[in-house]
């Protein structure tokens, strides 16, 4: 059997949000959709990956356009859109260049944010999903673990993962450095829109309850509450928060300023000038910039988080080159794993055949043995058997050499001058798996993907 690795995939860099909120998959509906995938006639193993900002297929199929016509079918049936308007979304990278793909993902390379941590355990989750619902086999099993393998090299090896390069997550690492002395820390929250409810989850992993304060919103910021352990106030309530808060973080839609300096100036007075931090996330500002002149009163403005996260992004983008070229070294392992299998149906066929003449031999020189004892029987075929391991035994070694050197054509010789042809599995198999090595061989290493 022909088997071919493809990826099917669409991510930020292809398609709208819209278009990827339509085709994410919840943890739960992963492993249904991987049941009806598998279920397509020429799709023999599959796994899904899907994040907020990519849904991947990476399957082993027998016929590659037939398999990819009837996937990208259940995908835009899934989407609710034309398969002509997906297959304009979507890449679709085949054997070495599929798993160059995924190599990079788990490194980090392909995120919006270059060096995303997150990534590694979504494709772990993934991978372990698939094999729960019985949809991976010997070619993603090891294609995943390389993949992985890949990722945690990247991270350990280089630097891509340093620092916060995300402006929710930079404002979080600044309220961090002020709450980590704090007993009982208090962060408001002004608004409660989609960086609010980053910085929300952020701080809740780190065990920081937030005060979400809100007024068009207050439904939205009631379930952010909910979500992440804190409360509500309406925007009334905002100077008295201000009184008793260690930092605050704002992100609303205001076309004005929040926070005054005035305001604030009253606030600082009723809190004995004691230090608080404002983080305003906001564009336009939602806090008077003339209020970072007020005693005890640090503020960061976008500009000043964009500074950080630029400096940030620039280490890991010079640290990309170096897990670039971790993850060519990685898949010419994966290459050379090919080309061993490329040479088994061969070595296999070359062992069955020598089995084949010693019972031939034996059998034609039965009746020649009536006198002989079992003993001697057991002797002659064992003597049989050693002459045959013998003589067979240097071609095998050779045969696994040339999976090593990838000389197809010598291979081919091989089946011939031991007549091999007819054994099944045998050239077509060989051709492909020899030509998913080739590929990775003779792709040019390259700074990004498709």
């Amino acid at each position: 059997m022909t088997a071919e690795l493809i990826t099917l995939g669409i991510s930020h860099k292809t398609a709208s949000v819209q278009l990827r909120e339509r085709l994410a998959l919840t943890q739960s509906a992963v492993a249904g959709f991987l049941q009806e995938v598998a279920s397509q006639p020429e799709v023999h193993e599959a796994v899904v990956i899907s994040t907020c900002n990519r849904t991947e297929l990476t399957l082993v199929v027998g016929d590659p356009v037939a398999a990819e016509s009837a996937v990208l079918g259940l995908l835009a049936q899934r989407a609710h859109v034309r398969p002509t308007e997906l297959a304009e979304r979507i890449y679709s990278p085949r054997n070495c260049d599929a798993a160059r793909q995924l190599f990079r993902v788990c490194a980090g390379l392909e995120s919006m944010i270059v060096g995303e941590a997150e990534i590694q355990g979504q494709v772990k989750r993934a991978y372990e999903i698939a094999r729960a619902a019985g949809t991976t086999g010997p070619l993603t099993n090891r294609l995943f673990t390389a993949a992985l393998q890949t990722g945690k090299r990247a991270r350990s090896e280089t630097s891509i993962g340093q620092g916060r390069a995300s402006i929710s997550s930079t404002a979080v690492e600044l309220a961090r450095d002020v709450l980590v002395d704090r007993a009982d820390p208090r962060v408001v929250i002004i608004g409660a829109g989609a960086t609010s409810e980053l910085t929300a989850r952020a701080l809740a992993e780190h065990g920081i309850c937030t005060i979400f304060v809100a007024n068009r919103h207050a439904d939205r910021a009631r379930s952010l509450a909910d979500r992440f352990g804190g409360q509500v106030v309406a925007l009334d309530d905002l100077p008295e928060q201000l009184v008793r808060a260690d930092v605050v973080v704002a992100s609303t839609a205001s076309p004005h300023p929040i926070v005054g300096v005035e305001e604030l100036e009253l606030v600082m007075r009723a809190r004995q000038e004691r230090p608080l931090l404002l983080v305003d996330i906001a564009v336009p500002r939602d806090i008077d910039p003339a209020c970072a002149d007020l005693p005890g009163v640090t503020l960061f403005d976008m500009d000043d988080l964009q500074a950080r996260v630029a400096h940030t992004v620039m280490i890991r983008e010079a640290e990309a080159l170096r897990a670039e070229a971790i993850v060519e070294e990685e898949i010419s392992r994966f290459a050379e794993w090919l080309g061993t299998l490329a040479v088994q149906p061969t070595i296999r066929a070359l062992r069955e055949h020598g089995d084949a003449i010693v019972e031939q031999v034996l059998a034609e020189n039965a009746t020649r043995w009536e006198r002989a004892s079992e003993r001697d029987v057991a002797r002659a075929e064992a003597i049989a058997r050693a002459v045959m391991n013998r003589l067979l035994h240097e071609p095998t070694l050779r045969l696994r050499t040339l999976g090593e050197n990838r000389s197809h054509g010598r291979l081919q010789i091989m089946r011939e001058l031991f007549g091999l042809e007819g054994a099944p599995d045998a050239p077509d198999a060989i051709a492909a798996l020899d030509g998913q090595r080739d590929n990775v061989r003779s792709l040019p290493r390259r700074a990004s993907s498709s």
